[in-house]
């Protein structure tokens, strides 16, 4: 009996022992989870800057109010003053002949500064006018008789490099008078020194919204403009640039000084009266109008009226000139060709 029940305490002992004692690891290999899905937030949409000041013949944005008055540069196009240095930087350009049949260059700057403006040539009358309407400091190199008594009776804000030879310089790469050059700082330097009004009373001008699309009018992606046989320009339409590239007796029109070529958002053609006064063949150009022209934007051709109204020369739809074609923002040329025998003997494009 002793022993049976010894047996069986063994027994229950093995089996307390075996209940107690770990199970052996479960090697059975277990399937790969896959990963948590990664949530990406997609990015913003990518908003354009936004600026507190709009330039005022641009219409483009600035980070800073722009109510100092703007300076024009009587810049000379003759073949032997090409390429020319700050002309890309303008926010405005005239281009209207002179004597020879030659054209010159009454680049605005207002918005942007370049680095070097020239070379510098003289005034005419209706080159005072355009530059009085945008109230603009004229800077120039002598000029016609009747420019320079028109300067000497009125209180014109002008420099004359004649007798202010500091602020400018001639180089030695370019033979007189094809060699006078200046910068902004010298010109706001030379104000300061006559005590010149700084700030402007700048004009006003109508611009599109930042993303207008113009899809009216003719097409227009190559320009070609005769002032004389011997001076012939023209622009050809960048669709990916937006803008109007500049060419002269057939090549790219470029600058001095950066390399790039010329070229304009808005292009103003507009045929005027023109007079020869005497033997040097100084002109009289009416510039004040109304008169015939075409504008050009983003491909496009537009025939318009044109007529200079609260001092700037401004296109309208009809020839009631009672609404104002607004411009694209960015920079704006103006070219100015006689309206005899009529315009389509200078301008040509399609």
């Amino acid at each position: 009996m002793q022993r049976r029940i010894k047996r069986t305490l063994m027994l229950l002992s093995l089996a307390l022992l075996a209940a107690c004692s770990p199970k052996p690891a479960d090697t059975t290999p277990q399937p790969e989870q896959p990963p948590a899905p990664i949530t990406q937030t997609p990015p913003a949409e990518e908003q354009p800057p936004q600026y507190p000041y709009t330039a005022p013949f641009t219409g483009l944005g600035s980070q800073e109010r722009l109510d100092q008055r703007p300076i024009m540069v009587m810049i000379n196009n003759a073949p032997q003053a090409r390429p020319q240095s700050g002309v890309n930087k303008a926010d405005l350009v005239y281009e209207v002949l002179a004597e020879m049949e030659m054209t010159r260059f009454l680049a605005v700057f207002h918005s942007q500064k370049p680095e070097v403006i020239g070379p510098v040539r003289s005034i005419r009358p209706y080159f005072i006018q355009l530059g009085v309407g945008l109230d603009a400091m004229l800077i120039h190199a002598g000029g016609s008789p009747d420019a320079l008594r028109t300067l000497s009776r009125s209180d014109y804000s002008h420099l004359d490099e004649i007798p202010n030879g500091r602020y400018f310089w001639r180089e030695k790469f370019r033979q007189a008078p094809h060699n006078l050059y200046t910068k902004p700082e010298l010109i706001e330097q030379a104000m300061v020194d006559k005590g010149i009004r700084m700030t402007g009373e700048l004009p006003y001008f109508p611009f599109f919204p930042s993303d207008a699309e113009i899809t009216e009018g003719e097409p227009a992606t190559k320009i070609d403009l005769v002032f004389h046989q011997l001076n012939k320009a023209g622009f050809v339409y960048d669709p990916e640039k937006k803008k109007y590239m500049r060419y002269t007796a057939g090549k790219p029109h470029l600058d001095l000084t950066t390399n790039e070529q010329l070229s304009t958002t808005n292009l103003l053609v507009i045929a005027t009266k023109h007079r020869v006064l005497d033997n040097e063949g100084r002109k009289e150009v009416d510039v004040v109008g109304p008169g015939d022209g075409y504008l050009f934007q983003q491909g496009k051709a537009k025939k318009i009226k044109w007529k200079r109204s609260n001092g700037v020369i401004r296109a309208y739809e009809d020839a009631s000139l009672s609404k104002e074609v607004p411009l694209l923002r960015g920079n704006t040329w103006v070219s100015i060709v006689p309206n005899a025998p009529a315009i389509t003997s200078y301008l040509k494009f399609e």
